[in-house]
């Protein structure tokens, strides 16, 4: 596959609260290197992305001290206090005609899902990664009890990379921002704008890392997918 000049925004400013950690999750050692490398190093690898740019807090005293920081296709920016604030301070600098946006914690993105997601994103509406609920659901009622079960069918976690036409996405979020408008993916920008994304399915071992526990699920997932050569 020949390059395609495509961008890739890692949003990486969070301090993962629910970690316990003194160090944010994106800089917690996984397999030798820190979990941001290896998220890193799964997009760069993929010939269809030329550049990412990395959101990360100007306070951030991690990302200078790592390889990447000096690899010319990585690009560094401030981040925001907000997921979609450090999204949209890295479209800023973005110029592809489509863009990808990827967790920072999410380190085991299989290829075959990166080529799914690209496939399905050239249509006009983009698209994002997404795996099937598989659990029974349940809604609280505020007070630690079950108010009533919800069905699955049609639910769906969403997982990244989400991939939109650069210029919509911009100003999705800066619209939702203005407004005051709740803002967990890019997705969600997009579909208080109207449009609604493609899901393409993929790899239920395509985690985020938010809890301790999480990290040696991923190291597993890690070294499966790197032995498979996935």
């Amino acid at each position: 596959m020949s390059r395609t000049g495509m961008t890739a925004v890692v949003p990486a400013a969070g301090v993962g609260k629910r970690m316990g950690s003194t160090v944010p999750k994106q800089y917690l050692k996984l397999a030798g290197k820190t979990v941001l490398e290896h998220s890193l190093a799964r997009l760069l690898a993929h010939d269809a992305i030329e550049r990412v740019v990395v959101a990360v807090s100007p306070e951030d005293q991690w990302f200078a001290s790592l390889p990447l920081a000096e690899d010319p296709r990585v690009l560094r920016v401030d981040g925001g206090r907000e997921r979609a604030d450090s999204v949209l301070n890295a479209l800023a600098v973005v110029t592809s005609e489509r863009v990808l946006v990827h967790d920072a914690a999410r380190p085991c993105l299989a290829y075959g899902d990166l080529d799914a997601l690209l496939a399905a994103a050239q249509q006009p509406q983009g698209a994002i990664l997404a795996c099937r609920v598989r659990d029974t659901m349940k809604r609280g009622n505020g007070r630690g009890a079950i108010a009533e079960s919800v069905p699955r069918d049609e639910l769906w976690h969403a997982l990244t990379p989400q991939c939109f036409v650069t210029e919509e996405l911009r100003r999705a979020l800066a619209d939702a921002l203005a407004n005051g408008l709740a803002v967990t993916d890019e997705a969600s920008a997009m579909e208080l704008a109207g449009v609604h994304p493609l899901l393409v399915e993929g790899r239920a071992d395509n985690i985020k890392i938010t809890r301790p526990e999480d990290l040696a699920l991923a190291g597993f997932f890690l070294q499966q997918l790197k032995e498979n050569n996935e």
